[in-house]
């Protein structure tokens, strides 16, 4: 990108309506608004196309409550949203620097809108996440159009779980939320992998291998050091993580998805592709005759948990029927369910947990059992096995008969390479800052 002649915000406002298949511009001095639409979500299928072409001609004549509003979208199929924080944020901090106030103020009451599912929505955290390491702070809260299939977190934050067929009041309604409602926080969790030797052939968007600085980092704060032979990856989820067989049903379906989109075009037919992966997977139908390892993750992984307000690890035993371990930072799983419950007071009390929110610094621990079992615990009759709470999470994994395991972050799934006498290990600690979220509740 090139920013000759930015030399005010005036310029840097024409700039940015040139940028990216822009696909409205509306400004006042006083606020902004940046949308980020990722226009070929597969999981929404072909609407997304039409979701774009709307919001084009809907963004034209907003007036919004408090007045007219600039607007700037992107399509982040062109334009990746680091690009935006470096390039677009960093040219307005120039400007700002050199006494525009236009620009100062525009970058101080900027906020996002990102039209996509949870995926779409954790790249972009993820990238804001750099304004909090370089103190280029305010970071701008965001907002969620669900366009996604689960769309987890913009149920947790009260922007709903579909887009409505009102597109053009719907837009409308979305971008005077994203203006006046409260910022809430929202926790972050890094997982860091360590394996004795080995690559992960197919990386996912969520991971990519740590720098050797990080490595060196991760090394001492573990005590334990990493071999030649040895390989690290990162990343940062803030729904969930899970490990069993929830994660190879979504990694055969997202394989699916990848070699026959045509059969994914839409949140339902995804979610029917879903159920058939559990059953030919084995989820319902594991032989009694077959291997304890095809029955229970106890085999091959052990957990550790620090509590809040404690240093020292603690091992906690595994159900023997637990087939997929989760862990959860929001309260929406799924497609809005909620395996771990509305706890009463004197259920917490007895387990030694604490009531769950987003912010508080603590992740929740369950188990999925067969197949019948997280049927029921998505249909809501009953509750997912209760495991722990913890300020941060160990897993220890072991081959055994099993030469890999399936792990998913975020609904993003990968093949998880195990050795049989040396421990692959998956730390999971919180991001020292929070990530901002406008409230569509409030």
């Amino acid at each position: 990108m090139v920013f000759k002649g930015l030399e005010n915000s005036h310029n840097m406002l024409l700039w940015l309506s040139r940028q990216a298949n822009c696909l409205g511009l509306v400004c006042n001095a006083d606020s902004g608004l940046f949308c980020a639409l990722r226009s070929h979500s597969m999981s929404f299928g072909n609407s997304s196309f039409l979701f774009f072409c709307l919001f084009w001609k809907t963004l034209d004549c907003i007036v919004l409550a408090d007045g007219t509003i600039f607007v700037q979208v992107f399509d982040l199929s062109t334009v990746k949203p680091s690009d935006f924080v470096r390039y677009g944020l960093g040219c307005l901090e120039r400007l700002a620097d050199q006494g525009d106030n236009c620009a100062k103020d525009i970058r101080a009451n900027l906020r996002i809108m990102v039209a996509g599912g949870d995926g779409t929505v954790g790249w972009v955290l993820g990238c804001l996440q750099e304004l909090n390491k370089s103190k280029r702070e305010p970071v701008p809260p965001t907002g969620i159009i669900p366009l996604g299939t689960g769309n987890d977190l913009a149920r947790s934050f009260g922007w709903g779980g579909s887009f409505p067929f009102g597109w053009r009041s719907a837009v409308k309604r979305y971008l005077n939320k994203a203006v006046s409602a409260s910022v809430v926080h929202l926790d972050s969790w890094q997982a860091v992998i360590r394996m004795p030797e080995g690559e992960i052939t197919e990386l996912p968007h969520a991971l990519k291998k740590a720098e050797p600085a990080d490595q060196l980092e991760f090394s001492k704060a573990s005590g334990s050091e990493l071999t030649e032979k040895a390989s690290c990856y990162k990343g940062v989820f803030y729904n969930y993580l899970s490990i069993g067989m929830d994660a190879q049903v979504a990694y055969g379906f997202h394989h699916l998805r990848d070699e026959k989109p045509y059969l994914a075009q839409g949140p339902v037919a995804n979610k029917l592709i879903y159920a058939g992966y559990s059953c030919t997977q084995g989820w319902f139908c594991t032989p009694c005759t077959a291997s304890p390892q095809l029955r229970g993750l106890r085999n091959i992984l052990r957990l550790y948990i620090k509590r809040a307000n404690c240093s020292e690890w603690e091992q906690i035993q595994m159900p023997s029927s637990v087939r997929s371990i989760v862990v959860l930072n929001l309260d929406n799983y799924a497609s809005g369910k909620h395996p771990w419950g509305d706890l009463k007071p004197d259920y917490l009390e007895k387990k030694g947990f604490v009531e769950a929110h987003s912010d508080d610094g603590l992740i929740e621990i369950f188990g999925l059992k067969e197949g019948w079992h997280a049927s029921f615990v998505m249909a809501e009759l009953i509750k997912a096995k209760h495991i722990a709470q913890a300020a941060a999470i160990k897993f220890e994994m072991r081959g055994g008969e099993w030469d890999r395991a399936y792990v998913q972050m975020d609904g993003e799934p990968w093949k998880q390479p195990l050795i049989q006498d040396q421990s692959t290990i998956v730390e999971i600690n919180k991001v020292p800052y929070h990530s901002r979220m406008i409230n569509g509740d409030s």
